[in-house]
């Protein structure tokens, strides 16, 4: 099969479905192809795309030094135990998509299983959500850009550029324009360039791990740590608040593998194909991380010294301060594998909220020119320039006016992913209400694993959203004595639920569940 004949399954339009009985059959979902590219993506190429998505070598770097300062040696336990919730909800997300494979993820599920106003929402969440990582995965490959050409030159000096404000945005905007160009291509030009930069990315963390191990084996660590069983024990870490902020930290580590959802009309056995993806993603990141953690962690330990990973001086970037003892004169792959994976992740991180805006304006949520279709690449063109032009203005005002707001907005994301991710969870427990008990497995995947998963997401997205109210949370920016953070999460959450009301007049028809209706899953 040629690669164009897919395209030519769904250029003609489906007329959605307009009435709740139809949308119950079992053999009809009330959900309707909106032209999208059939069968471009793989069970590998999906994957790649999540692994891109996660940007695991950016992520542990900034993560890992912070929480050694938190639990210790006891971060393999910690990631083990943020592990398990994205583990559950992502096979709730694959029960969905089994049932419903569209584009519209989170939206369309939480409208099917919750209706119309719930629904919305929680397209509203995962665009916001997605938007925001946008800005901050640009800002970080300039950050990391300018490090590494410092490195590379031998003049720290250029690293400092990155803090110029006019500097930083203008650089920004460019990454943003390159990866918008490749986004809004097809999806075989995105699985290439995902190819070698995860690849790159990928095989330098390994090595890297490898390398530190080798270093202890031979008697050069800095800190040599042996590695214990009990570094891997959740009970052993020291207090219920350390697991919490664990749990935290999964949101930001694990989040991304989503996007393996997101491209389900695109991706050859639709039904099927994306689900598996999201497991193997999730499951091949919690390898990774493990890797990492515990090779690192061996190698430095977790003493306050030059090189420790409980040195404050060098958590806010631990490959890069490490990689020179480590890897020596090869030290620059490190820093070369950040920016790769900020990179390929600001890319690979379009494929969802383009997809669900594509989504919303083909079910009437929307303007209906969100889901145009570009009619060359089959990709949502228009949606995927939105998406751009909101997230580079954003960044550039909010850099321009206040990095500690920008900053603010950035720590808020925690609140918006427990949010769709927790509704799409519960979306899933609701929607197979009818077949709860029909089979064991039945029980295990459509009720138990999505409701555990939605209920720890409910949690904390209710802990964040207390804990944010104190002025010292995030930047300690407060108003009025209510920390920025906490506004800000609920400047973003109102307003989605303002421009909701707003398409409610504009567009009545979807909120009357007439281009999408509430269904109930049959056998």
């Amino acid at each position: 099969m040629t690669h164009q004949e897919p395209h030519q399954q769904h250029t003609e339009p489906h007329a959605p479905l307009t009435t709740a009985s139809a949308a119950v059959d079992g053999s009809d979902h009330g959900i309707s192809k909106k032209g999208l590219s059939a069968g471009s993506v793989g069970l590998i190429g999906a994957i790649v795309i999540g692994i891109s998505c996660i940007a695991p070598a950016y992520t542990l770097t900034a993560a890992l030094g912070p929480t050694v300062s938190e639990v210790g040696v006891q971060v393999p336990a910690i990631i083990l135990v943020g592990f398990i919730p994205m583990l559950l909800v992502a096979l709730g997300y694959r029960e969905l998509n089994k049932r419903m494979p569209d584009s519209g993820t989170s939206f369309t599920w939480a409208t099917r299983a919750f209706g119309p106003w719930v629904g919305w929402m929680a397209g509203w969440g995962l665009i916001a959500a997605t938007i925001l990582v946008l800005s901050n995965l640009a800002g970080i490959a300039v950050d990391f850009l300018f490090l590494l050409i410092a490195q590379v030159s031998g003049n720290p000096e250029i690293a400092d550029l990155a803090a110029n404000p006019f500097i930083n945005v203008a650089v920004c905007l460019l990454f943003m324009l390159g990866a918008t160009w490749i986004s809004y291509r097809d999806m075989q030009t995105t699985q290439k360039v995902q190819y070698w930069l995860v690849g790159f990315q990928v095989a330098v963390l390994i090595l890297f791990s490898v390398a530190a191990l080798v270093e202890v084996a031979n008697g050069n660590a800095f800190d040599a740590t042996p590695i214990e069983w009990s570094w891997f024990n959740p009970f052993a870490v020291g207090s219920f608040s350390a697991v919490v902020a664990g749990l935290s930290l999964s949101i930001f580590i694990f989040w991304g593998w989503d996007v393996t959802l997101t491209m389900n009309e695109e991706t050859r056995g639709s039904e099927k194909t994306p689900g598996r993806a999201a497991t193997i993603t999730v499951v091949t990141i919690f390898v990774l991380y493990l890797l990492i953690a515990v090779s690192l962690i061996s190698y430095a330990g977790v003493g306050e010294g030059e090189f420790g990973l409980g040195n404050p001086d060098i958590q806010d970037n631990v490959f890069f301060h490490l990689a020179g003892p480590i890897l020596g004169p090869f030290a620059v792959l490190v820093s070369l594998a950040v920016l790769t994976s900020s990179a390929s992740s600001l890319q690979s991180t379009f494929v969802g909220p383009a997809r669900t805006l594509l989504a919303m304006g083909h079910y009437g949520a929307l303007p209906e020119k969100f889901a145009s279709v570009s009619p060359r690449f089959f990709t949502p063109g228009y949606a995927t320039i939105v998406s751009a032009v909101v997230a580079s203005v954003f960044y550039a005002v909010m850099r321009l006016l206040s990095e500690n707001v920008l900053w603010d907005t950035i720590t808020a994301l925690g609140m918006m992913i427990c949010f769709y991710y927790g509704i799409t969870a519960f979306a899933c427990v609701w929607f197979f209400r009818s077949v709860w008990f029909r089979s064991v497995r039945n029980v295990f995947f459509t009720l138990l694993a999505p409701l555990v998963g939605g209920v720890i997401l409910a949690v904390l997205f209710v802990t964040t959203l207390i804990d944010s109210m104190d002025p010292s949370y995030g930047s300690g920016s407060n108003i009025g004595g209510v920390g920025l953070v906490f506004i800000l999460g609920m400047v973003v959450l109102l307003g989605g639920a303002a421009v909701m009301l707003w398409q409610w007049r504009k567009r009545p028809a979807f909120f009357r569940g007439e281009t999408l209706s509430r269904a109930v899953a049959e056998d």
